[in-house]
C-alpha cells in the first residue's frame, strides 16, 4: 500500500531520529494548575479542577518552539465533564488550535494526540487536517483515537459500541479525500468532478494512534505510521515498542514512530531523586536525564512532556530542558529541523 513509502511522512522527521533516539515534545495545555501553589489560586479564582488557565499559552508556546523541542501535542476533548472526567485537556477546539500554532511556530511538529475521529464527519476532518499541514509547512501529525468518553457520543447521536468500525471507515476516507482524483463520496464511490483543498503540503500526512482505536494490532501496523501509548513503566513500553517495532518489519513496512508520555515535576535540585506520582514524577534533571536515556535504549522515539504538576514558573522548566536535558538528546533532531526550513 502506499502508505509503505518511506519519506511520504516529512513531519514524522522532526521527531524522530534516522539511527534512533529519543526527541522530546511538549503536550498542552501549557499551565502548571496541578501543583499545590496553582490549585490554590485555582480555587481562589473559582475555576473548575481540570481547567487551565491560558493566559500566557501564546507566549509560552513560542518559547517552546524556539527552545529545540520537537514537537507540541493536544488532546481533543469537545465536552468538558467534571464529575466524570474532570479535565479540560488542552480546552481549544484542536483544529482551530493547530491553525493558531501553524501561525505563531516555525519549528515544532504539531500533534494531536489524538482526534477523536468517529465524532466528526471525515470530509471535514480531511479538509480542516489538510489546512493546518498546508499553513504550517508540513509539520502536522495527525493522531486519531476512537474516544474512550461514552458521554460525547449520544451528544451526537452516534453509537458508542460501534465506534471502532467508524473510526476504520474515517481513516480510509482521509487518505482517499487527499488524493487527486476526486473526492469520495461513499461505498468506495469517489466523484471525478469534486475535490476537497488545499491538498496536504506533505506527500501523506502521518497518522498515530492514541491507544487501539478498537483494531487489531496487525490493522494498527498497517495503516498507522506510529503508536501513542499512555504512559507506563519502562518495562511496559520497552514490550509495546519491540512489539510496534516487530509488526511494522513483518509487513515490510519502515519503523514509523514509537511515542509515549511523562507527567514532569521537575525540581530546583538537579540531584533530588525522583518522587513517583501518577504517569511520572517529581525529580531532579539528572535523575530525569538518566530516565529519558533508559527510555531511548527502550526503543522510544518520541516523549511528550506534560507539565501540568510543575511547582516552578513554567518559563524556567522550559528553559531548564533546553539548557541542560535536550542538549543530550537533540543534536540529530535539531539537525532535521534546520534542513526542513
Amino acid at each position: 500500500m502506499s502508505t509503505s513509502n518511506a519519506g511520504q511522512f516529512l513531519a514524522l522527521d522532526r521527531i524522530r531520529k534516522p539511527g534512533g533516539g529519543l526527541t522530546l515534545g511538549i503536550e498542552l495545555p501549557l499551565d502548571n494548575d496541578w501543583s499545590p501553589e496553582r490549585e490554590e489560586q485555582r480555587i481562589a479564582e473559582a475555576r473548575p479542577f481540570g481547567v487551565p488557565d491560558l493566559t500566557r499559552y501564546p507566549d509560552l508556546v513560542r518559547q517552546v518552539d524556539r527552545s529545540g523541542f520537537a514537537a507540541v501535542w493536544m488532546r481533543d476533548v469537545p465536552v468538558f465533564d467534571p464529575n466524570n472526567f474532570g479535565d479540560a485537556g488542552s480546552v481549544y477546539d484542536p483544529f482551530v488550535n493547530l491553525g493558531f500554532l501553524a501561525g505563531i511556530t516555525k519549528n515544532v511538529a504539531l500533534g494531536t494526540a489524538a482526534v477523536v475521529l468517529p465524532l466528526r464527519h471525515p470530509m471535514m476532518v480531511a479538509k480542516a487536517a489538510a489546512s493546518v499541514d498546508s499553513l504550517s509547512g508540513g509539520r502536522l501529525i495527525l493522531g486519531v483515537a476512537s474516544g474512550d468518553r461514552p458521554v460525547e457520543y449520544p451528544l451526537l447521536g452516534l453509537d458508542f459500541e460501534s465506534r471502532g468500525e467508524a473510526f476504520q471507515s474515517a481513516v480510509s476516507y482521509l487518505r482517499d479525500a487527499w488524493k487527486n482524483d476526486g473526492l469520495p463520496i461513499g461505498d468506495g464511490r469517489v466523484e471525478p468532478n469534486l475535490d476537497l483543498l488545499p491538498k496536504p503540503h506533505q506527500p501523506q500526512i502521518p497518522m498515530v494512534i492514541a491507544g487501539q482505536g478498537r483494531q487489531s494490532p496487525d490493522w494498527i501496523a498497517a495503516n498507522m505510521q506510529g503508536r501513542f501509548v499512555y504512559p507506563n513503566g519502562l518495562e511496559r513500553l520497552a514490550l509495546q515498542a519491540r512489539e510496534w517495532t516487530n509488526a511494522r518489519s513483518g509487513l515490510g513496512l519502515p519503523r514509523g514512530a514509537f511515542i509515549s508520555a511523562f507527567h514532569l515535576d521537575l525540581a530546583d535540585d538537579p540531584d533530588e531523586q525522583p518522587t513517583p506520582r501518577r504517569f511520572g514524577a517529581r525529580t531532579g534533571r539528572k535523575a530525569f536525564i538518566e530516565h529519558l536515556s533508559a527510555l531511548e535504549d527502550a526503543g522510544v522515539d518520541h516523549m511528550a512532556l506534560l507539565l501540568r504538576p510543575s511547582r516552578r514558573p513554567l518559563d524556567e522548566v522550559i528553559d531548564e530542558l533546553a539548557r541542560d536535558v535536550l542538549p543530550a538528546f537533540n543534536s540529530q533532531s535539531l539537525a532535521t529541523n534546520a534542513a526542513a526550513e
